[in-house]
């Protein structure tokens, strides 16, 4: 398997940055030092069934919680508190407070949020006031986005990004309606484009929101140096997938599975067994794609600059259970979310965590 020579280029981490743990009702219990093992440095421990996180310009990071609805704060020096919690989430199965991002938009700093009601997957926003260490929700000024995405157990997307164009992406599931995941006017099974007000982006290839289609449950979303869309989907029991996404592409599913070489679709960049993979979040770092893998407990590494030439590589294999979301964090390192309480992996000491891992040179 080829060397990847780009992420010999993410020094060895060293304990920087002090973790707390903070209780269900954001009370802290004590102030432990930071946990480092072979390079590697615990940033947050003690998450419940953690989904998204976002990296802050000042080192600090916000993340969700997909049952209570909660979203956290790390701060740069490494105390978690509660900012606040989306209004309206209901959880259950796969649904829940999902995807987050943030956006300064004339002067307002935004945190938008995909999360499930009774009734569907929704994304909205809110503003996120306050200095480092003490930021909040403001839950009284609640904005609608995108409503009325399918809901169901299981198959709920979630993830969401800012692209280069400030065009808001959306990451949906088929919702268990497998046959209408290539169907333009579905909401499920797509990749959505929109403006950050919710409104159709200009150019999208149907002149509604919907950018891609044919996905079974895409939930990472991330863009590389050159400019495209890449996305990780699940799916059902043969392949996992990586697909390079184009404006008004079909992805095939539930026709077609994996690289199936058919004319009607495009085919993924990479695949997997769902075993190794089961693909969650996805994130650059330094060139190279990385990609979170819950069932198959590691992250993939993968170049797109060589897709040709068999570019993936295991990273952290059972090292730390189920990961959930890598992000690219400050210094040019990557961040993974573990995923092992929300009720599917077996929880290890500390669980659930936000974890600068070492990258060593091999």
């Amino acid at each position: 398997m080829r060397r990847d020579h780009r992420s010999a280029r993410l020094a060895v981490a060293t304990a920087g940055v002090a973790a707390m743990l903070a209780l269900a009702g954001c009370t802290v219990s004590s102030t432990p030092s930071p946990s480092s093992s072979e390079g590697s440095s615990t940033l947050a421990t003690g998450l419940q069934a953690p989904w998204s996180i976002v990296v802050l310009d000042d080192g600090g990071a916000l993340i969700s919680q997909r049952g209570d609805g909660k979203v956290l704060e790390v701060t740069a020096s490494g105390q978690l508190r509660t900012a606040g919690t989306v209004p309206g989430v209901v959880s259950g199965g796969e649904a829940g407070l999902n995807g987050l991002a943030v956006r300064e938009i004339d002067g307002i700093r935004w945190l938008y949020a995909y999360h499930a009601t009774e009734e569907d997957n929704r994304v909205v926003r809110m503003p996120l006031s306050g200095e480092p260490g003490s930021l909040s929700l403001d839950t009284g000024q609640v904005e609608d986005v995108v409503t009325g995405i399918p809901r169901a157990a299981n198959h709920d997307g979630g993830r969401i990004a800012f692209g280069p164009d400030g065009m808001l992406y959306i990451g949906t599931g088929d919702a268990g309606q497998r046959e209408r995941a290539r169907d333009r006017a579905y909401l499920g099974g797509k990749i959505l484009r929109v403006t950050p007000d919710g409104e159709p982006a200009p150019g999208n290839p149907f002149g509604t929101a919907v950018y891609s289609i044919g996905h079974r449950n895409v939930q990472g979303l991330a863009w590389d140096d050159s400019g495209a869309l890449w996305a990780s989907e699940f799916g059902q029991d043969t392949w996992d997938e990586l697909n390079r996404i184009e404006a008004g592409g079909d992805y095939g599913w539930p026709d077609h599975e994996g690289k199936a070489g058919a004319a009607d679709a495009i085919d993924p960049i990479a695949v997997w067994k769902p075993a190794d993979a089961s693909p969650s979040g996805i994130a650059m770092v330094d060139g190279t794609l990385f990609i979170a893998a819950l069932r198959g407990e590691r992250v993939w590494a993968f170049d797109p600059s060589h897709p040709e030439t068999e570019p993936w590589r295991a990273r952290f294999t059972e090292e730390y259970g189920r990961v959930r979301d890598v992000a690219a964090g400050p210094g040019g390192r990557l961040w993974l979310l573990t995923n092992n309480t929300d009720g599917r992996g077996q929880p290890r000491e500390g669980d659930d965590r936000l974890v600068q891992p070492a990258f060593v040179e091999g």
